[in-house]
């Protein structure tokens, strides 16, 4: 490759020849500009210079490279004909270092909710605004919330509890605590480090990662941070192009990834209305969302200008495919019914997950854990129960260990965590991922212990009262630290000209 020196990239700044430098790397993008999700203007306003500081936290490493022509890699950038722009520092920026400099030491930190908290307090806009975003009314990440609010303990006494263990096996793997890091998408918007803060706090700790399609840092650069033998699974999002998807797929196995995440709930991304007024993208944004779709609106936030690749097409006949091209576990991530629950049993997979994407897809969908109640009831019918060959995790809304445990006295294997690790990463990087793992634990411990278990399999279905699991209005606790840190959505606002 050949050095491109910084005079000849200042010749290519304008929408008739448009190169920009990403990671060190020039790249014509002229032909992109109106292809690109997020619109033209933004990439102009870098057009001859260096762009990296704009695009790694909210694009994937490889996403220029995967869409740009190879004949459209010009070469690599000679550092010494570069002038570094001085970055201007705004009032917003000096009013979220002040912020980052007041944080509560980290021992005051005391649970999940005051990471919600922090993060929401020194957090770009626009990165909150993706994070805790959910799509229309955001009634479901809500309700997710609130389910757990509505199943109430029934502890078991004068059990010797002197020693309580809380760890467990999930697909196969050891780990430290009944829960896996769920996969949550961009995470150097929230931290340089991104889901590298993640990756060696799970290692330190035991606990079990689930790397993203949509990570900020590259999968290779995730599985190097891991320590030997560390256990990772991957979340999928299945590409339109199944050449792509066969070649990450294999290529994660060889990486030694043990169980494949296939997401099956989003053939479209749910409208994110905060996501959408923050305006990620510019108005000059226009390219197509989904194969075949026209007219996408200019204002569908970074969700959208991420997610162009996946399928809609994706199906039930797909599945014997991914069982041909892997021999890791096949979990399919989104399911939501007893029949869709029976059929992934009868396809062959060796486990779904509960969940609704965190809120972010169908408004009004129910939880994870109200869903559990039928669909662990269906598959009993298939078999023994628990059945070690099919395992079924839920996910969504989780902010404390007694929320794990009640999943797991109702049939969950295992529960999925992702906000929660997000926003403590966002707040103080590994330091409050590690924080975080150690709250849960101390949770675990105290739980159990007054649950009257002292162990996992010791927690059953006895033990909780989920009768009012189905009552959706008027008979739920309120959360007042939730509450404290949701921030409700806003309407259409008027311009400031009166």
């Amino acid at each position: 490759m050949s050095f491109i020196s910084g005079e000849t990239l200042a010749e290519h700044a304008s929408r008739d020849s448009c190169w920009i430098i990403v990671h060190s790397k020039v790249y014509d993008v002229t032909d992109f500009l109106d292809e690109h999700p997020g619109g033209s203007k933004i990439i102009l306003k870098y057009a001859g210079k260096d762009a990296t500081e704009a695009y790694e936290p909210i694009h994937p490493p490889n996403a220029i490279t995967d869409n740009l022509p190879i004949e459209k890699h010009i070469g690599a950038i000679d550092p010494s004909t570069i002038v570094k722009a001085i970055k201007e520092v705004t009032e917003e920026d000096k009013r979220r270092q002040a912020l980052m400099d007041a944080r509560p030491p980290l021992d005051e930190i005391l649970n999940l909710h005051d990471f919600e908290a922090v993060a929401k307090a020194v957090l770009p806009p626009k990165a909150w605004a993706y994070y805790s975003s959910a799509s229309d009314d955001e009634i479901t990440i809500r309700e997710n919330r609130a389910a757990f609010q509505r199943v109430w303990f029934r502890p078991r006494i004068l059990r010797d509890v002197t020693s309580v263990d809380w760890s467990t096996t999930i697909l196969g793997c050891k780990s430290s605590l009944p829960i896996y890091i769920s996969a949550t998408a961009l995470g150097k918007l929230g931290h340089p480090d991104g889901e590298l803060n993640l990756t060696r706090a799970a290692a330190k700790h035991g606990v079990i990662q689930m790397i993203p399609t949509l990570a900020s840092c590259s999968f290779d650069e995730i599985v190097d941070a891991a320590t030997p033998g560390q256990p990772l699974f991957l979340q999928l999002y299945v590409n339109r192009d199944r050449e792509i998807t066969k070649k990450y797929v294999q290529h994660a196995e060889k990486r030694g990834v043990k169980a494949l995440f296939i997401t099956v709930d989003a053939p479209q991304l749910g409208r994110r209305e905060k996501d959408m007024r923050m305006k990620f993208v510019d108005d000059g944004a226009g390219a197509k969302v989904q194969e075949n779709q026209k007219d996408v609106k200019k204002d569908q936030g970074v969700a959208r200008a991420i997610s162009s690749f996946i399928d809609p097409s994706l199906s039930w006949k797909d599945i014997p495919w991914f069982r041909s091209i892997t021999n890791m576990h096949i979990i399919l991530k989104g399911v939501a019914t007893p029949e869709d629950a029976i059929l992934a049993y009868e396809a062959g997979c060796q486990g779904i997950v509960l969940s609704n994407h965190g809120g972010r897809q169908l408004d009004t969908s129910r939880s994870g854990l109200e869903n559990l109640v039928d669909i662990v009831a269906a598959l009993k019918t298939k078999g023994p129960w628990p059945n070690p060959n099919f395992a079924v995790f839920v996910d969504g809304g989780v902010r404390r260990a007694s929320d794990v445990l009640k999943a797991i006295a109702l049939g969950a294997s295992a529960v999925g965590v992702g906000r929660g690790f997000l926003y403590a990463f966002s707040s103080y990087g590994q330091e409050g991922v590690e924080r975080a793992i150690e709250i849960l634990r101390d949770e675990f411990e105290m739980n159990m212990r007054l649950l009257g278990a002292r162990s996992i399999s010791e927690i059953v279905p006895e033990m909780v009262d989920a009768s009012a699991l189905r009552s959706h209005a008027g008979l739920t606790p309120t959360d007042n630290l939730y509450n404290t840190t949701y921030q409700p959505l806003s309407l259409a606002a008027f311009k400031n000209k009166l």
